[in-house]
């Protein structure tokens, strides 16, 4: 088989003239990669020129094929020998730090960190404004409760606040001297501290007294408000007649029989049930009609007797519903007079009987 022209002849090398016209990245003059590369191009184109031979024969020149050239990988190369060789006395002099631009550099690197805390605290207080806000509004807030509490503390247990005056109301029976020179020992005493047990002491002594109320006035003043007892009849005696109230409770005594109030004759004394319930129906009573009344008696808390000025007689009975029989009553003698009937029975109160 015949081999085709030249194939088994080596191929020649191409000579600088048939090298295309593109030349390699540009080095630095002077350096060692720019020599390099130079002699590196005339030993080819050397090896070029010489003719090569091959078993005898002529062999006809090829087309000489391109090779790319890699401009980046020979750029690389130089930067890489650039970088190999030792620095020169002016680039090591320029590579050199000195002691103030690394001072400098910390300086800067402070400032920088500096500024990212600062910025932080700022994002910070930015996004927790409306919750700080709130805590003060609600700090502020107790804060100024328990600044008036212990004000008040202060000002109610202090001088100020020391009691002064005793002004009393409602006292007929007994004299108001008597009941303000009962407090005398506590004069001077700061309002908070004079207590209710010690009022309800010092007025125990009073029995006229019913029911009372207190009022502290500042800055010094205590107002005693006071009910005195009501007699609702009188008591016959060895010693003459006896006014009493409900409870049995002596409010005066005098020789002669007081108009207005009824005659009570009870069995078994004040401190019986007897009077007990005399006492319960006789204060259920009608200012009015308490004074038409001239007697009362009971033998037993269920059998309560009323006479009228008039002649009549009220079967009461016991003192329960006495408020009922009081209105059945009225209408009673409304729609027939006292002295027109002789007896009003209202022991039942929804079944009265006039007779």
């Amino acid at each position: 088989m015949k081999r085709p022209q030249g194939f088994d002849r080596a191929r020649p090398a191409r000579s600088a003239a048939q090298v295309p016209a593109q030349a390699p990245p540009a080095s630095r003059p002077g350096s060692a990669a720019g020599e390099a590369r130079a002699g590196s191009a005339k030993r080819g184109a050397a090896r070029a020129d010489a003719p090569r031979s091959g078993r005898g024969e002529a062999t006809a020149p090829t087309e000489p094929i391109r090779l790319p050239v890699e401009e980046p990988a020979a750029s690389a190369t130089a930067a890489a020998t650039s970088a190999a060789a030792p620095p020169g006395p002016a680039a090591a002099g320029g590579a050199r730090e000195t002691p103030g631009d690394e001072r400098a550099a910390r300086r800067s690197l402070a400032a920088a960190e500096r500024e990212r805390r600062r910025y932080e605290r700022q994002e910070v207080r930015r996004f927790t404004r409306r919750s700080r806000m709130r805590r003060i509004a609600w700090l502020t807030g107790i804060g100024s409760v328990v600044g008036l509490a212990v004000l008040a503390v202060v000002v109610a247990y202090s001088p100020l606040m020391a009691l002064r005056e005793v002004r009393v109301e409602g006292a007929s029976r007994i004299p108001a001297a008597d009941i303000q020179a009962a407090f005398d020992d506590r004069i001077g005493t700061p309002l908070p501290l004079v207590s209710t047990d010690e009022v309800r002491e010092t007025l125990s002594g009073f029995a006229l007294i019913e029911t009372y109320s207190t009022e502290t006035v500042p800055p010094g003043t205590l107002v005693i408000r006071i009910v005195e007892r009501t007699p609702v009849g009188v008591v016959e005696g060895s010693s003459g007649f006896t006014s009493v109230d409900a409870a049995g409770v002596v409010i005066d005594r005098t020789d002669e029989r007081p108009e207005g109030l009824p005659l009570i004759t009870v069995d078994g004394g004040l401190g019986g049930d007897a009077f007990r319930s005399v006492g319960a129906v006789l204060r259920s009573l009608p200012a009015d009609l308490l004074a038409r009344v001239t007697d009362v008696t009971a033998e037993t808390p269920d059998d309560v007797r009323l006479d009228l000025v008039e002649g009549a007689t009220v079967l009461w009975g016991s003192d329960e519903d006495s408020a009922l029989k009081s209105t059945v009553l009225v209408r009673l003698m409304a729609a027939a007079p006292p002295d027109s009937v002789g007896r009003y029975d209202v022991s039942a109160p929804l079944s009265p009987v006039t007779q």
